[in-house]
């Protein structure tokens, strides 16, 4: 959806609800590191990312006058954002609400409670890679 530093925003089901976010989130990101896992392979100094995903309601829209852009806003975004802050490198952090979204569909290693930036205590898992 947009960067933020040298981080990168995405987001499921928008503009258009779709039941499957959290599973296709999740996918994705497994894909996007095995990707990186692979060019790691080639080139030992590729990047090292960390991904990080939350599930909830945003508000969503279109800001700008002369430079139009879709944007997304919301308690939602700043969890999501925390989960990447408390991923590890080669890792996808799921919080609790997207764990249970997707609990079967994947296998996963409790994290148990996290303390979290302006958030308190949150319940963390990583997802396992197949």
């Amino acid at each position: 959806m947009k960067t933020i530093g040298d981080a990168y925003l995405a987001v499921s089901g928008l503009p258009l609800s779709n039941g499957k976010h959290a599973k296709n989130a999740v996918s994705a990101s497994l894909e996007i590191l095995s990707y990186i896992q692979q060019r790691k392979q080639e080139n030992p100094d590729a990047l090292e990312i960390r991904i990080g995903i939350h599930s909830g309601p945003v508000i969503a829209g279109i800001v700008g006058v002369k430079k139009f852009a879709y944007d997304i806003w919301g308690d939602t975004v700043n969890t999501a954002a925390r989960m990447e802050q408390n991923s590890k490198p080669g890792k996808v952090n799921i919080s609790e609400a997207t764990y249970r979204l997707i609990k079967e569909d994947f296998t996963f290693e409790s994290r148990g409670k996290i303390e979290t930036k302006g958030k308190g205590a949150m319940e963390m898992y990583f997802v396992n890679q197949a």
